[in-house]
């Protein structure tokens, strides 16, 4: 039987990321993906050739996503670290399918070129802002400064995701609380425009 359809990549990756975030990457099918998007049920395996592969792909457009994210804020005027740690946040929360596979390297595969390039540019733009800012601010380990930004934006992100922080939060947009708890832990960082 012959099937037709539009974007079979495109369909395939949407149910996937439906999948993940009703039920988590440990539910992925590519036999169920395929009945989801009415195709047979080898389509998949033509786009993907397995479940890492789709993985992968997904892993993949999250980078990049977030890369066009965080590229969008150091556009802007006065871009700061905790800018990005702000942009990260809201990424997490707004594509939780996307953030939950990037950060799995057991479910994709680590060393395929699309995914190394995605995650070199998202880390490069991360990496040069914290260069960018004085060492008496940063510290003399530019590296350390950076993993102490990512790691509070992760673990922020991740404890509102599990909903461990519902009644530190409330009502409040969890970006916001971030901002003001990494102005609290880091204080005000100098803005790009005015290092």
């Amino acid at each position: 039987m012959a099937y037709h359809h539009g974007d079979l990549r495109r369909a395939v990756l949407d149910a996937a990321l439906e999948v993940i975030e009703a039920s988590g990457p440990g539910a992925i099918s590519l036999r169920d993906l395929a009945r989801r998007a009415g195709v047979s049920h080898a389509a998949p395996a033509h786009h993907f050739k397995d479940k890492a592969g789709l993985l992968t792909a997904i892993a993949v457009e999250g980078n990049e996503m977030l890369a066009d994210s965080l590229a969008e804020a150091l556009a802007e005027d006065r871009a700061s670290m905790i800018d990005l740690g702000v942009r990260y946040v809201r990424f997490a929360l707004e594509h939780p399918a996307h953030f939950e596979v990037m950060y799995r390297p057991d479910l994709y595969h680590r060393k395929a070129p699309e995914l190394i390039a995605a995650r070199e540019r998202t880390g490069k733009m991360l990496r040069g802002t914290v260069q960018a800012m004085p060492e008496s601010f940063r510290g003399p380990d530019a590296s350390l400064a950076q993993l102490a930004a990512w790691s509070a934006a992760h673990g922020f992100a991740n404890l509102v995701q599990g909903g461990n922080l519902d009644r530190t939060i409330g009502d409040r947009d969890p970006a916001d609380v971030f901002r003001a708890l990494a102005t609290l832990l880091f204080g005000s960082r100098p803005t790009l425009d005015n290092l």
